[in-house]
Parts: C-alpha cells; structure tokens; sequence
C-alpha cells in the first residue's frame, strides 16, 4: 500500500516572520525617528505604519518617566556599549493606556563605526500587570507631591555627577554643586577620573536649559567626554568630538553646552594641566607665592551650535601649593547688594586673591560660603571644581 507523503506547511520567508512575529519589532535611526515597525507591535499599540514611520521618535511613544530614563541613561549607554537587554519599560497605546514591555535593542554600526541603526525588541509584559500598576501608582503619587517631585529630581541629579572624584597621586581635589532651585534637574556637570596609569581627565560645563532636556545633554555630554577622552590624548580633539555628537543629534532640543575639558599628567614636582575649552568661562590658577591668574583661552566656542567649533586650549604646571579653579557660570552671574549687579569675573577674582595661596577643599568651602551668601541672588544652578598640589613642607628649624 502507497503509504501518502506529509503534507508540509508552506514554507515561511523572513517578512512574514519579521512582521508577525509574537514580540514586537521596530527599527530607529541614532536619533530615534522610527523608520520601520512591524505588525505586531502596531497591533499592541493601535496605530497604523503611517502614524509612526518617518514622523515620530521612539521616544514619543514613553511615558513622562520612562522617556526621561530613555534620554539620559538608556539611550546614552546603548550608543556606548552597543546593546541592552531585558529593561523595563511601558509604551502609550493610541487611547492612551500604558502597555508594560521589557527592551533589548542593538546597534548597527557602519564599516567607519558609526552608528547607522538602532533595532528595539519589544517583549509583552502584561502578566507583570500587578507589579506595573503599583509602580504607576508610585509615578501618580510623585507626580502629585511635592516634595516627592523634589526627591526624584535630586535623585536624577545625583545620577549625572560622580558619586567620587578619583584624585591623581600627590593632589587634593574639591567640589560642590549649588542647586538654584530643588524642582527642576540643573544643567551644570563635572568629573575627574583616570585614563592611565600616569593620565587623568577633567571636565566642567553647563549645558543649555533646565530639566528633563537639560539631563538629557548633561548625560550624553559626560558619556560622549569619558569615552572620547580614552581614545585621544588631545584635548582640543576630545571637544571636537563632542560637538560631532551634539550636531548630530536632531529634534527640537537646543543641544548645546560651554565646557572646559583637561588632561593631567605627572611633570617634575606637580603635573602639567592642559585645558581646552568651548565657550567656557576661564580657569582661575591661585599660585603658591599669593598671585591669582585667569588662564584666558579666548575665541572658543560654544560646543554644540556649529558643524566646526572653534576649541582653545592652555597648559600650566600646577606645583606644590598651586590650585586649579573651575566653576560655571552660574557663580559670575548672580546678583549681589541693593542694585542688583552681576558678580562677574573681577569681583571672582579678588575673592581668590583672599584665599591664596591654598588648597583645594579650602577653596571649595569658602566657594560654597560665597555661593550660599548670594541667596535669592543665585538664579542658576554653579558649579566648582578644583584641584590642587600640596605645598612643599617648611624645611626644620
């Protein structure tokens, strides 16, 4: 007896796995537009191709909370790292709802490296719903509290600034951030760190605007610096390449920042210091023999605002019982006395004359008196950073 051959399943191609797929699937240039989705996913969402395709970012489909993870730690670490896996996240349906989903998404680099497509997994998460709802619960009640709103921007502050500032061998190193108003997650950021065993950065800047946006930069901003800074020994080069970055990003954000970026390295009985800036207000030098110096870098520009920024940079030797001073200008603008008037550089630079020569925590402590003194004077949110070489002990008797 003829024994009837299986009859098998049609053959499937790779566009009916992509678009029916039970995850949902869509594609993202590195700035987020969507330029493909499959049919799944406009399923779960209730949207049409049209609606999203070529008109929206990946972004827009988040709520408040997650788009602000989105902007300043999520989609920062996937342009560093390449990938990321199994982040909790909830996307907005057309009517509103909030559809829990877990994200992997991978980058697709071209032969220069860079990156030339973001592809995003979206995994439904609705069993989770317990779970989602009472984290939903928890965003209404900071939503609607104040000092819960206050909390959440601290904490988000906290994320943009190191925790430590890892001290090169032989100095001591100071800062402090002034918050001008606890509801809104200021723009001003600083770092120190090793990049060598004899090479370490530092950078201090404030981007433009406050708030969810600002954090947005602000995070981008010190992402872009750190990795850039392992890859050149150039200052100039190393601000360059930020303003690359910040060029590139589109949308409606002003994406633009005045920094000043340096490099420390071991030289004779202190290091030498070269700072490159972007439309940053000068260094202060307070030198051991009591003379206080601006380290003028003048014509730099803005980093962010032109295809090719003009970057300047300086060196000095910073020996024992010199201090480096960075500081935004959130210091200079305030207002002070009866009329009003802008602090400015002059009257920053008397005040360092006070205190030199000294050292870094002490400058940082009189810096934060001056700061806390302004009061409502202080409209912006400042900055200092500094550094400095303890001075040569007193020779005996």
């Amino acid at each position: 007896m003829d024994v009837p051959e299986p009859v098998l399943p049609p053959e499937d191609d790779a566009e009916d796995i992509y678009e029916h797929a039970p995850v949902g699937h869509l594609s993202t240039r590195p700035d987020g537009l969507i330029v493909k989705v499959n049919a799944t996913l406009l399923r779960w969402l209730g949207r049409t191709r049209a609606d999203l395709v070529g008109s929206r970012r990946f972004a827009d489909l988040l709520p408040v909370g997650d788009r602000i993870y989105h902007e300043t730690h999520l989609s920062p670490l996937l342009l560093v790292h390449g990938e990321v896996n199994g982040i909790a996240v909830q996307v907005r349906t057309a009517d509103g709802a909030r559809l829990p989903v877990l994200l992997t998404a991978t980058v697709k680099a071209g032969a220069d490296g860079k990156p030339l497509l973001i592809r995003i997994t979206l995994f439904d998460a609705r069993e989770r719903r317990a779970y989602e709802e009472e984290l939903l619960r928890a965003r209404k009640a900071a939503d609607s509290e104040r000092d819960r709103v206050q909390w959440l921007a601290t904490t988000l502050q906290s994320t943009l600034l190191p925790p430590v500032l890892a001290a090169p061998p032989g100095t001591e190193v100071a800062a402090h951030y002034h918050h001008a108003s606890a509801d809104e997650v200021g723009g001003d950021f600083y770092d120190l760190f090793p990049l060598t065993e004899h090479r370490w950065g530092l950078f201090l800047g404030d981007v433009c605007g406050k708030g969810a946006e600002a954090a947005a930069i602000t995070s981008l901003t010190r992402y872009t610096l750190r990795a850039a800074a392992v890859y050149n020994t150039d200052c100039a080069a190393v601000l360059t390449n930020l303003n690359t970055v910040l060029n590139q990003e589109s949308g409606s954000l002003a994406r633009f920042c005045t920094v000043i970026f340096g490099l420390l390295t071991p030289d004779g009985d202190g290091y030498a210091v070269t700072l490159a800036s972007g439309g940053h207000p000068p260094a202060l030098l307070l030198r051991a023999d009591g003379t206080v110096d601006y380290l003028p870098t003048p014509g730099g520009q803005l980093i962010g605002v032109l295809p090719e920024a003009t970057i300047t940079t300086v060196t000095v030797h910073l020996g024992p019982g010199d201090t480096l001073l960075l500081y935004t200008d959130g210091l200079t603008e305030a207002h002070t006395g009866r009329d009003r008037e802008r602090y400015e550089e002059a009257a920053l630079l008397t005040f360092a004359a006070g205190l030199a020569p000294s050292t870094a925590p002490a400058v940082v402590h009189a810096a934060r008196r001056l700061l806390a003194g302004f009061g409502a004077g202080l409209e912006d949110d400042a900055a200092v950073l500094a550094i400095s070489v303890p001075a040569a002990p007193a020779p005996p008797g």
